[in-house]
Formats: structure tokens, C-alpha cells, sequence
């Protein structure tokens, strides 16, 4: 349910780049990480109703996820974590958190421009 305002403001942002150019969207590309709190399919099934009759009506609407790494205390190596282990599999030091997977962003807008 939380993704609705976000995907208004993804259709508002794109909208505006589309009327400054005086053209209309043809595909918005977001980046989201599986921790960000945002699930894709949610957002794209509210981009389908919030772009009809918009400059991003039609539009195509890409996701980029990005997987959650730790990266370890001993080694410094990033790594994804295995079910029930924070151990890395370079060396077997403790794995910590850290903001990859957390993303949430417009990578781009492409534009038809008359």
C-alpha cells in the first residue's frame, strides 16, 4: 500500500521531464534494492493505473533489483548471506550490514521527443 505515493511521485517527476521537453515517456528504469521496503510488483501495478492519460501512458516500466550484502569484519570482502549463517564464505569472519540493498532510485527516464 506504500508504494502508491511513491509511484505517484515516479509518474509526477517523469511527467515533468516529459512536458519541459515537450514530448512523452517511453520508459522509466528504477533501481530497488530487496531491502528498500518497496516491492516491484506493487509499484508496477500502480503505474499502470497513475500513468493512464499522463505523458507516461504506455510507457515501460523497468526494476533493477539489488540483493542485500554484508560484508565482512576480518576480510573486508562483500558477499550475499546464506540462510541461517552472517559467516563469509571467503574466510568464515563475522559478516556486518550494510546499505546495499537498501536503494531506491530513478536510474533514468527515456523520452520521445518530436
Amino acid at each position: 500500500m506504500h508504494e502508491y505515493p511513491i509511484t505517484l511521485r515516479i509518474v509526477e517527476i517523469a511527467n515533468q521531464q516529459a512536458n519541459e521537453a515537450n514530448g512523452r515517456v517511453t520508459g522509466i528504469h528504477l533501481v530497488v534494492g530487496d531491502e528498500s521496503g518497496f516491492i516491484g510488483e506493487s509499484i508496477q501495478m500502480y503505474f499502470d493505473v497513475i500513468a493512464e492519460g499522463t505523458p507516461c501512458e504506455g510507457a515501460s516500466l523497468s526494476i533493477e533489483r539489488v540483493r542485500p550484502k554484508l560484508q565482512c569484519t576480518a576480510c573486508g570482502r562483500y558477499f550475499e548471506r546464506r540462510p541461517f549463517s552472517f559467516s563469509c564464505p571467503f574466510c568464515g569472519g563475522d559478516g556486518r550490514p550494510t546499505k546495499i540493498g537498501k536503494e531506491f532510485y530513478i536510474k533514468d527516464v527515456e523520452l520521445e521527443v518530436d
